[in-house]
């Protein structure tokens, strides 16, 4: 995807996130929403930095990156969120363009993508930056309400409660 496609897919995700971690949509949620969203719009963009040097979805977009994004704010207490926005480049390059990203880069440089992708220069690009910001925020959405649960019931199971 272009730039424009990576920060609409940043700002649709942190106000979906914003209301699915504050769902009052009051004061909270803006503030929820503000504090998520520009660290994920930061880190939409952080991969595209390689086409000023490097090559473009080789150098930046792999797994160490998004794994030193996860590690930074255990090491540094700050940063927490932006790794979301590298995660959903990602998520946006692969399944949303043609093209899709180099994950292994430098040891491997395959590119992996998925057939349903369209052209950056498609005319649905955007179509296509909205429904794969749909399915995100329906995974997050059973990431933050579902899942908690079932580790609840798991752990209850497991101790015979």
């Amino acid at each position: 995807m272009n730039k424009r496609g990576h920060v609409l897919n940043a700002v649709l995700l942190s106000l979906g996130l914003g209301y699915l971690l504050e769902p009052a949509g009051n004061l909270e949620t803006f503030r929820t929403i503000v504090m998520i969203g520009v660290p994920v719009t930061l880190g939409a963009l952080v991969p595209d930095v390689d086409t000023a040097f490097g090559k473009h979805r080789k150098t930046l977009h792999n797994l160490p990156l998004l794994v030193g994004f996860v590690v930074f704010p255990e090491l540094f207490g700050n940063l927490e969120y932006v790794w979301i926005g590298v995660l959903t480049h990602y998520v946006l390059d692969v399944a949303g363009s043609k093209r899709g990203i180099a994950l292994f880069y430098p040891v491997w440089k395959k590119e992996f993508g998925l057939p349903l992708g369209v052209p950056v220069s498609s005319s649905r690009s955007d179509l296509m930056t909205v429904f794969v910001t749909a399915l995100e925020l329906a995974i997050a959405a059973l990431v933050v309400y579902d899942v908690p649960q079932y580790g609840v019931q798991m752990a209850r199971q497991s101790v015979g409660l």
